[in-house]
């Protein structure tokens, strides 16, 4: 049984970690978050030690190593997404490897870094790529594999997952907290998207909002035209009549790539190969974090050329 510790326990994605360290059979000693909405933990871990400041939460694992020799192997990491570097730095410096949400950190330069800080600990910062366990994502990766060396695949990404006002009040609608929109809903697609076709060639960026955003991606075997949107008002007729809020599409060569379920026990199956020694590293997160601080770095150059059809 390793023992973990949680930062972030009042985020939506927080559950997603609880039920993966209670389904791999670990313990969760210590929670953190300055909010206290987190009953959620009563579901999991009703004996953990919560805390709502992080000084205290520090001084607490201190006093644990010291005074009870109950030492952290884990921190799972689901802050925002600014404070993702401070508190995998944290983790390591506490002596304990790290497991952190989508994006590892805003700026490829901080990968860098963190590969220094990762030497000097001996620890090892762990990136939460969940779709690369995905069947259906794996069976395609294999398909891409095996088709000509020379074949370029057409690929129309658009996801919708609709927000209320709260959203750009809240960090996730400030890009210097969340890196934009393009960051924070869609780091995990591109991550997707450059594992299975491999190395990108261009990235054009056509409309960058703060409530959508779209562009084009080349990679080596595919040509992408990716869209993506927290207003409700992109959604298609018969998704909002039928009372949802999100909308998921990766059409290749025309095509749909049916992946709307199964992600529920993705984060477990993360766990699980982390816990055998295996798990996505920073040299896996560093392509999607350079290709979201492109993205968030370039003119938007509108809608001309290869773009969405959304942007019609």
């Amino acid at each position: 049984m390793k023992n973990f510790a949680l930062i972030g326990a009042a985020g939506y994605i927080a559950p997603r970690h609880m039920k993966a360290i209670k389904a791999t059979g670990n313990h969760l000693i210590a929670a953190f978050d300055k909010g206290d909405s987190v009953g959620i933990i009563d579901s999991y871990f009703p004996d953990t030690d919560f805390f709502v400041e992080f000084e205290r939460f520090d001084r607490h694992i201190e006093k644990l190593k010291y005074e009870t020799d109950t030492y952290l192997d884990y921190v799972s990491i689901c802050s925002p997404n600014y404070l993702h570097d401070a508190h995998i730095r944290f983790a390591l410096r506490s002596g304990a490897d790290a497991i952190c949400e989508k994006p590892l950190v805003l700026n490829p330069w901080n990968v860098d870094k963190l590969q220094h800080v990762e030497e000097k600990t001996g620890k090892k910062i762990f990136n939460v790529l969940q779709l690369r366990v995905h069947p259906s994502i794996i069976a395609l990766r294999e398909k891409v594999k095996q088709a000509k060396k020379d074949t370029k695949f057409e690929v129309d990404l658009t996801y919708l997952t609709s927000r209320g006002h709260w959203y750009q009040t809240s960090w996730k609608g400030n890009a210097e907290k969340s890196g934009g929109i393009a960051t924070n809903i869609g780091v995990h697609f591109y991550d997707m998207l450059s594992w299975i076709f491999g190395d990108v060639q261009e990235n054009i960026v056509h409309v960058h909002e703060n409530d959508h955003a779209a562009g084009y991606l080349e990679f080596e075997h595919a040509r992408v035209k990716w869209f993506l949107s927290i207003n409700s008002k992109y959604l298609p007729k018969e998704i909002k009549d039928a009372g949802q809020t999100t909308f998921r599409s990766i059409k290749i060569n025309d095509e749909e790539l049916e992946f709307s379920g199964g992600f529920s026990d993705l984060h477990t199956m993360v766990y699980k190969d982390i816990l055998v020694g295996k798990g996505y590293g920073l040299d896996d997160a560093r392509t999607a974090i350079k290709i979201v601080h492109d993205i968030r770095n370039s003119k938007p150059i509108g809608v001309k050329g290869d773009y969405h059809p959304l942007l019609k």
